[in-house]
């Protein structure tokens, strides 16, 4: 993404937030994740938080668990059903509230997938194989470059333009995304008549979490701290990350990514700063370093593990929140599909 590019996208996302302060009802909220495993730390501070946030404000919000993208780089969905429960859990535990978001999955809302096919006619071969995103995610993978995959995409323009969402928050590497799907929006639009909204990326000022090993979280690297682990497990995860051989703590990210990332995982955790946190253990050491971050990271997620402890003995209730978030979503895309196809001159 050239800086032009990103400077318009920073542009746009901060006109949207002074206007969220003052009409959140006016904007649509899509955002989600696929369920190849656990939610981490990764996504709470990444995203989840953000969803809460907007969510409690009053934004209209639809939260998609992506199960059809789990097979862009996967060759089978062995436990996709226990990844879908649990990712409601986790979201109900991290404070979503499905009275006031909806939860859903792909493979339940037919209308939206049935979208594909004409947003796959306003884009070239050219432009997906040059979307930066899908190159990293198969390089990232391993796997051959599945049509699924290149069209990856424009699946997520379908996500966000069935509800005809206006906000969706990311980060920096996620803009090409929302530039394809407003750039689809944009095209039928012209081609067809005006039905769908130009969403804008809503740039988060999360910090980055980083995994353990001082790489990006993310559960193919297994260094990632799962919302659904255990005290002891944290601690095990914790314990087994790699420092280095000097005793004094310092934060640097470049020259010491292991013992960096332990200090910014106590830093979110806390609200402290890493110069802070490293200045206070100083000679102290890594032991010391991955005791504090211990504690810090199993203090906070203390109460998310105690609702997340209730929520487990309620299967029946997550099953329904699911189901209910289908039903609403199954509507809204019926009516844009409707609306899609009128517009093509479809409707005999």
């Amino acid at each position: 993404m050239s800086s032009d590019t990103f400077l318009a996208s920073k542009r746009m996302s901060d006109e949207a937030r002074a206007q969220l302060a003052v009409h959140p009802e006016k904007f649509t909220m899509l955002s989600g994740d696929r369920p190849t495993g656990r939610l981490h730390m990764g996504h709470y501070f990444g995203t989840i938080i953000e969803r809460v946030k907007l969510q409690d404000m009053g934004v209209p919000s639809l939260i998609l668990v992506a199960d059809y993208q789990v097979i862009t780089d996967r060759d089978n969905t062995e436990h996709i059903a226990d990844n879908v429960h649990n990712m409601v859990i986790d979201y109900l535990a991290c404070g979503i509230d499905p009275e006031k978001t909806i939860i859903f999955n792909h493979s339940a809302v037919p209308a939206l997938n049935q979208l594909m096919l004409p947003f796959l006619s306003l884009v070239t071969e050219a432009e997906l194989l040059r979307n930066p995103t899908v190159k990293s995610e198969q390089e990232a993978s391993g796997h051959a470059l599945t049509g699924l995959l290149l069209t990856y995409p424009v699946h997520q323009a379908c996500d966000i333009l069935f509800c005809k969402g206006t906000i969706v928050p990311v980060g920096k590497d996620q803009l090409p995304h929302i530039e394809q799907t407003r750039q689809i929006a944009r095209r039928f639009n012209e081609r067809y008549g005006q039905v769908f909204p130009e969403p804008v990326g809503l740039l988060t000022d999360a910090v980055e979490i980083p995994g353990l090993d001082g790489r990006k979280m993310s559960k193919s690297y297994g260094n990632a701290i799962a919302l659904s682990a255990t005290a002891e497990e944290t601690a095990k995860l914790i314990k087994k990350s790699q420092t280095d051989s000097e005793r004094f703590i310092t934060f640097d990210k470049e020259n010491r990514p292991g013992v960096s990332a332990l200090l910014t995982t106590a830093a979110l955790t806390t609200g402290r700063r890493e110069e802070d946190i490293a200045a206070e253990i100083g000679n102290d050491g890594a032991g010391a370093l991955k005791r504090y971050v211990t504690e810090s990271v199993n203090g906070y997620l203390a109460p998310i593990r105690e609702r997340r402890a209730e929520l487990e003995q309620k299967p029946e209730f997550i099953r329904e929140v699911l189901h209910e978030g289908n039903r609403r979503a199954n509507a809204i895309a019926d009516a844009t599909l409707q609306e899609v196809r009128e517009a093509m001159g479809m409707v005999y």
